[in-house]
């Protein structure tokens, strides 16, 4: 099996529209069986991009979205009690494993320790999955795929990937759109003209040149998409703004007075 796409999935794939190589790398990693790796910010398309991929290759797709309290149990499963017995239920990574599916953890960093290890063993040429509760030693059926993904400039240092960990998968760096191409995407997931779009991810960009100053992360392409929902929906754009641009970015009264300044400055 070589890296070439499969296109039957195509049609109904999830709108993504490309950066640079990215599908081709991603169709190449799965055609040989080699975990990915996708850092980046949030809200720059890596979700979006995984469901494009997994329906263009054709595999089912388990997303998990990680949280501090997210155990390696959550992950493979547990025994649970069901019409007065006790039952093994599989966890969706213990499902993808058995089906050859793909399953993408988001932002893995915040899940607790022991999820790592328990996916060391699937992301070296054993590609299995010890289920210690069972007695299984499951080897990975053909097509399955471990994704994962997490934001390096979010984390803090108790929250990142050892590079022990880091070095088993192939890694792919994302970032926000160009204009020329997020211009359209934003078009396309609002509903809104394009020339009304424009202002829009202008300002976007001059929010994200502030990431480090006066905002701990630039607005993502999700909340420019939200303002241009809210705007072809019929809100004036300064109060669509406002609730999908600046009230998620900061809670500091003063950084969104200086915010507002800067969208008087855009859109005049």
């Amino acid at each position: 099996m070589d890296g070439t796409l499969n296109l039957k999935g195509a049609a109904d794939a999830p709108f993504y529209l490309p950066q640079a190589d990215e599908c081709d790398v991603f169709a190449a990693a799965a055609a040989r069986n080699l975990p990915i790796l996708l850092k980046g910010p949030t809200g720059c398309g890596k979700t979006r991009f995984v469901a494009h991929m997994a329906a263009r290759l054709g595999r089912p797709l388990y997303t998990v979205a990680c949280h501090d309290d997210l155990s390696a149990a959550d992950l493979i499963g547990r025994y649970l009690l069901k019409g007065g017995e006790t039952i093994w239920v599989d966890g969706p990574l213990t499902r993808a494993v058995r089906e050859g599916a793909i399953c993408y953890l988001d932002e893995v960093v915040e899940a607790r320790k022991d999820v790592t290890v328990v996916l060391h063993p699937l992301t070296d040429d054993r590609r299995i999955l010890p289920i210690d509760r069972t007695g299984e030693e499951l080897e990975a059926a053909p097509g399955f795929l471990l994704v994962a993904s997490y934001n390096p400039g979010y984390q803090n240092v108790l929250k990142t990937l050892k590079p022990s960990t880091r070095q088993r998968f192939v890694s792919m760096e994302f970032t926000f759109p160009r204009p020329e191409h997020e211009i359209p995407v934003v078009a396309r997931e609002s509903g809104l003209a394009e020339e009304r779009v424009q202002p829009l991810v202008r300002l976007a960009n001059k929010l994200r040149a502030m990431k480090g100053q006066d905002l701990e992360e630039g607005v993502s392409t999700r909340l420019v998409v939200y303002a241009a929902s809210l705007i072809a929906g019929g809100m004036p754009v300064e109060r669509a703004i406002q609730t999908a641009m600046i009230e998620p970015l900061t809670d500091d009264a003063d950084v969104k007075a200086g915010l507002r300044d800067l969208v008087t400055a855009v859109f005049g």
